[in-house]
């Protein structure tokens, strides 16, 4: 998909364009997550082709956001996003190895990870408030952890209900990202 730089002429299809291709993104960030902590909790041998895919996820984000903020910005949130799931693999597998110094280590780094997200978006665009993605990061990362013991731990009906709340926020976070674009650029 791409979108014109000069989309202030509030085109109806560019918004709803928009609108779903992050939608997509989000839900696949959450949906390529939760595989990867299925997989890696059951060595199943599709890691590596799932971890491949799930990684895919910043460089698709950063490709839409390339087309409204050309230049280095939307690098720089494809590197922090990649470093989001990369601290996350570090963290669901020392979990898995039962290693809680790791799984302390790597959450600190997680939720720093977030932080800066959140504040790289307030600088891409003003219509993101840094608290308000924070708030959305944390929670992410709080559920996403919570799915991961809960698989780990054999609650699996517990941890399909917390990835239906999961994917609901994802679309809250679709959501977010869309409006700012849409206020930025008068869409």
């Amino acid at each position: 998909m791409s979108y014109p730089n000069n989309a202030a002429n509030g085109n109806v299809f560019l918004r709803q364009q928009l609108l779903n291709t992050l939608h997509r993104l989000w839900f696949e960030h959450v949906m390529w997550t939760r595989f990867f902590l299925v997989s890696t909790a059951f060595d199943l041998p599709d890691l590596d082709p799932v971890t491949k895919r799930l990684l895919r996820n910043p460089t698709d984000f950063a490709a839409v956001l390339k087309t409204f903020y050309p230049g280095t910005k939307a690098d720089q949130f494809e590197q922090l996003f990649t470093e989001h799931l990369l601290i996350a693999a570090q963290l669901v597998n020392a979990a898995k190895r039962g290693d809680q110094k790791t799984v302390e280590e790597e959450r600190i780094k997680w939720y720093d990870n977030a932080t800066k997200i959140a504040g790289l978006l307030q600088e891409i665009n003003p219509n993101w408030n840094q608290s308000k993605w924070q708030k959305l990061l944390f929670h992410h990362l709080s559920m996403t952890e919570n799915e991961a013991g809960q698989i780990l731990s054999g609650k699996y009906a517990d941890s399909i209900a917390l990835y239906d709340m999961v994917q609901e926020e994802a679309m809250t976070m679709a959501d977010e990202m869309a409006m700012g674009i849409f206020k930025q650029f008068g869409m």
